[in-house]
């Protein structure tokens, strides 16, 4: 299978030469790496030009086509005739030497498939247990593997909010557990959901689907509002055996409060991609944990011993987010 790279980057242009690094010791190499620039200055393409990477195509976009999900359908505009995949990465990420070779190997095993993910292994200290065994309430089981619950989601059990949908699937309420759930097995799973970063999808897709532009700059859910109708038409897996890290590079993210605002505002979207017309049950239980998980976020500003402005402009925008919807709720694109 032919297949294309797409790193959407802005303002990292040591983490970006990190990825390609590790794109360049890969078991499968791809047909050709465009990168799409967002920067504000050269030093990307300075730095690109210091190095030697193939199949490597550059471009500097404009202003109007700055932004995560605009620069991705900027991207794929450019991708090649004849490619059958197309990926998409992170700039912070780094890869496994055998990533690409594994992710492609899924859409053989599973013809059907519209798109697969990869796996982040670097976050989550997972444990291997018995086939019998209980968990508590401070603990996550899933297929065979234990992790440490977080608090939200302890609370969340605690009141009967947690989600019922297994991970990488979004219950009618949403508010459910990402991919980031799913144990380091090795295994193949079904998913509803992929992480933007770290997923590749048939080239044939995109001449149905585009990313949508209401996900403006950092682009917050774009990722799941994407695949949430794309799975609406056929079905994504999640190869835990495709494995990069993932270093979340701060420079190029928002403000605080700017983050909050996304964080219910985009929520609410996705949601009603999701489900658009919610029962009662549904619409109430999104209220209700997304005011608990802006509870929580406030009572860091006490709690927290470092970042009391972090946790207090982000519990503003949270804030603010929820009371506009009150009278300016998303216009959803779908």
């Amino acid at each position: 299978m032919k297949f294309s790279l797409i790193i959407c980057t802005y303002m990292r242009p040591e983490s970006l030469v990190k990825l390609l690094n590790s794109v360049n010791i890969q078991s499968k190499y791809p047909d050709e790496i465009l990168i799409i620039d967002g920067s504000l200055n050269e030093e990307t393409k300075i730095a690109l030009d210091k190095n030697d990477f193939k199949n490597l195509k550059y471009f500097l976009v404009s202003e109007q086509e700055r932004g995560l999900t605009k620069q991705r359908n900027f991207g794929i505009s450019k991708v090649g005739y004849d490619i059958e995949i197309v990926c998409f990465l992170d700039d912070d990420t780094v890869l496994e030497s055998d990533y690409f070779e594994k992710l492609l190997q899924t859409y053989v095993l599973f013809p059907e498939a519209l798109g697969v993910g990869g796996y982040t292994s670097n976050e989550i200290k997972w444990e291997k247990v018995p086939e019998n065994y209980v968990t508590n309430i401070a603990e996550f089981y899933y297929d065979g593997w234990k992790r440490k619950d977080g608090s939200r989601f302890i609370l969340r059990k605690k009141l009967h909010l947690d989600s019922d949908c297994p991970p990488g699937f979004s219950p009618n309420f949403s508010h459910g557990r990402s991919v980031g759930f799913l144990p380091p097995s090795g295994k193949i799973y079904q998913t509803e959901q992929l992480m933007g970063g770290i997923s590749s999808f048939r080239k044939a897709v995109f001449s149905q689907f585009s990313f949508s532009t209401y996900f403006e700059g950092y682009g917050l859910y774009e990722d799941a509002d994407f695949t949430l109708r794309v799975s609406k038409q056929g079905k994504l897996y999640l190869n835990t055996a495709a494995k990069l890290f993932h270093f979340h590079d701060e420079s190029g993210r928002p403000n605080k409060y700017k983050y909050g605002k996304m964080v219910v505002r985009n929520g609410w979207y996705v949601w009603r991609v999701k489900n658009p017309n919610p029962k009662f049950n549904d619409r109430l239980k999104w209220n209700l944990i997304t005011i608990l998980l802006t509870l929580i976020r406030g009572i860091n500003i006490i709690t927290s011993s470092n970042n009391r402005k972090e946790a207090l402009t982000e519990t503003l925008g949270r804030l603010a987010g929820f009371f506009s919807l009150l009278f300016n709720k998303p216009r959803l694109e779908i």
